[in-house]
C-alpha cells in the first residue's frame, strides 16, 4: 500500500478566476516520471472553484472522464449536445473517445468542489459518449467497461468498517472524514494505492466518512 497525502498534491488551477485545483497525478507543468498513473486510473483532480468560475470548451480525446461532485453543482457542456447540472451523490462519465470538447463551469451563487477521475481506455478511438446516474448508492459500484474499472462510492458512519473490494489495482480516494486503512490513518484528500488487495481489507470511519474507491484490472503498465 502507498499511502499520497493531501499535502503532497500537485497546486494547479488559475486562483485569480476562481479556480484551485490539486492534482494526484503528474499534471502539466508538475511533470513527475514516477507518478504518471495508477492501474487506468492517470488524474484525481480535486477542484474547487468559485461561483460564476469554469474552465471553457475545451478537447479530450481517448480518455474516460468520472466526476463526483462534493458539494455545490456543476454545469457541464459538451459538443454531442449535453448539458446537465450534476450534484452531490451523482456520478458523470464523459467517454471522450476519438474526441469531444466539453465546458465545466460553477453558474450557482455557491462554491463548487467536485473531483474529477480520467482513466485510459484499453481501446482508443470510438463515438464519445456521456452518462449521469443520479444518487450513486453505496451499495451499486459504477461500471467503466472501456478501461476495466468500477467506481464504488462508499458513506461510513463514525465506528462502522467498510469492505474493500480485492482487486489487482485498489485506489482509495477520502473524500471527507477520516478513516484507518491497514493501520494508516487517512485524512480528506488523502489517498492509499493498493496492489494485489485481497479479501478482508476493511476501511474503519474515524469519523463520519466518504470514499471513493476505484476497483481495477490487472495487465496495465507505467505504474
Amino acid at each position: 500500500m502507498d499511502v499520497r497525502r493531501a499535502t503532497q498534491r500537485y497546486p494547479g488551477g488559475e486562483a485569480a478566476a476562481g479556480i484551485t485545483t490539486r492534482h494526484a497525478f503528474s499534471f502539466g507543468p508538475h511533470y513527475d516520471p514516477d507518478n504518471l498513473r495508477f492501474g487506468a486510473l492517470i488524474a484525481c483532480n480535486e477542484e474547487h472553484l468559485a461561483p460564476g468560475a469554469g474552465f471553457d470548451e475545451h478537447p479530450h480525446r481517448h480518455t474516460e472522464i468520472v466526476t463526483w461532485v462534493v458539494e455545490g453543482e456543476l454545469t457541464h457542456r459538451d459538443s454531442t449536445g449535453h448539458e446537465t447540472v450534476i450534484r452531490p451523490g451523482d456520478v458523470q462519465h464523459l467517454s471522450a473517445a476519438a474526441g469531444v470538447r466539453h465546458v465545466e463551469r460553477n453558474d450557482a451563487s455557491a462554491p463548487l468542489t467536485f473531483v474529477q477521475m480520467w482513466l485510459t481506455p484499453r481501446q482508443p478511438g470510438g463515438t464519445p459518449a456521456y452518462e449521469v446516474v443520479r444518487a450513486l448508492p453505496d451499495s451499486t459500484p459504477y461500471a467503466v467497461p472501456q478501461a476495466g474499472a468500477l467506481l464504488h462510492a462508499r458513506r461510513v458512519a463514525a465506528g462502522d468498517r467498510t469492505p474493500l473490494p480485492p482487486a489487482a489495482y485498489l485506489y482509495v480516494h477520502v473524500v471527507r472524514g477520516e478513516v484507518l486503512l491497514d493501520g494508516e490513518r487517512l485524512g480528506p484528500g488523502d489517498a492509499a494505492r493498493v496492489t494485489d488487495a485481497g479479501e478482508g481489507l476493511r476501511a474503519a470511519a474515524v469519523t463520519d466518512a466518504e470514499l471513493l474507491v476505484w476497483e481495477m484490472e490487472g495487465e496495465r503498465t507505467g505504474v
